[in-house]
């Protein structure tokens, strides 16, 4: 099975997309968390600037000191993520390629020859789950289409191969 999943079309950039290593990817989501309780997206340049801050008041009122050795928390987040149902919001790739201004459209091209449609203003709740309890989608993936708002989590859109922007 092919993994790639170029993203084409009405885009600036057609970008192919590997779903095999966005488990390093810090905007990565638990999907049984995602749908099971309130989650809430938190943008990468604030959540720095939030640590960044709270940093720098730890340093003025405790004084600075050496950073401990993260390695055994890094080991433990994994072997966690490694047996983890995850997915990534698809608006974040898409960014990338840079839709055309006039693109209406966002089709997800299966292996099986058939397509499905849904209108471009719906982006935002466009989630791609690469993992199933930890496992790659191989049998009839490599990603599967969710919505944020829970409507298809028991019928994902299953084998898609390309994503279309018209």
């Amino acid at each position: 099975m092919n993994f790639m999943v170029p993203i084409k079309g009405k885009v600036q950039f057609a970008i192919t997309l590997d779903p095999t290593v966005w488990i390093f990817d810090d905007r990565r989501i638990d999907l049984e968390q995602f749908f099971h309780t309130t989650y809430e997206e938190i943008d990468e340049d604030t959540k720095y600037l939030q640590g960044m801050g709270k940093h720098w008041s730890r340093e003025i009122m405790e004084g600075s000191t050496a950073p401990p050795t993260l390695k055994a928390e890094e080991t433990f987040s994994l072997k966690k993520e490694l047996k983890d149902t995850l997915g990534i919001h698809f608006k974040h790739f898409l960014k990338n390629a840079e839709p055309h201004e006039d693109a209406t459209t966002i089709v997800f091209e299966q292996t099986t020859g058939e397509e499905v449609a849904i209108p471009y203003d719906r982006l935002n709740d466009v989630i791609l789950q690469y993992s199933l309890r930890g496992k790659p989608l191989r049998e009839d993936g490599p990603i599967y289409v969710l919505f944020a708002d829970g409507s298809n989590v028991k019928d994902p859109i299953r084998h898609v191969q390309a994503i279309r922007i018209e």
